[in-house]
């Protein structure tokens, strides 16, 4: 299985933010993680809209990790990030002739899942602890 890029950028946001009590700037965020500002901008707005991170916009403005992310299930994270979608796609142009009567694609949904729940008791809370807390918070400094 492979994550999206914009799932990988919106783990490492989470855990980035979640080092810091101090507002950080999209272009801070960027140049730390190393993605693209205009990539890193719409993860962000996700994030928002999930409630897991909260903007302060003006002068002064940046972002901050909401409360309730630092306990959120990496499992949940994942699987509302990359929505829903299935390992192989059965059904695209043109659709695979065995999709009526494949046991591939259930299999592959099953360990799909049992991914997920191996994601499920991590928090983003566990993901910054020592010794990635440390190497985060180098990442961090201007």
């Amino acid at each position: 299985m492979h994550l999206n890029r914009s799932t990988d950028i919106g783990l490492r946001v989470l855990m980035l933010s979640a080092t810091r009590d101090d507002l950080l700037t999209i272009d801070e965020l960027a140049e730390s993680l190393v993605v693209p500002r205009h990539h890193l901008a719409k993860v962000v707005q996700r994030l928002q809209r999930m409630g897991l991170l909260e903007t302060v916009r003006g002068r002064g403005g940046g972002v901050r990790i909401a409360a309730k992310a630092r306990t959120a299930s990496v499992g949940g994270l994942v699987r509302e990030l990359e929505g829903g979608t299935e390992v192989v796609d059965c059904d695209g142009d043109p659709a695979c002739p065995l999709r009526r009567d494949c046991r591939l694609r259930g299999a592959l949904r099953r360990a799909q899942e049992a991914f997920y729940v191996s994601l499920d008791p991590i928090t983003v809370g566990d993901l910054t602890a020592p010794p990635t807390r440390q190497v985060l918070l180098n990442l961090s400094r201007p």
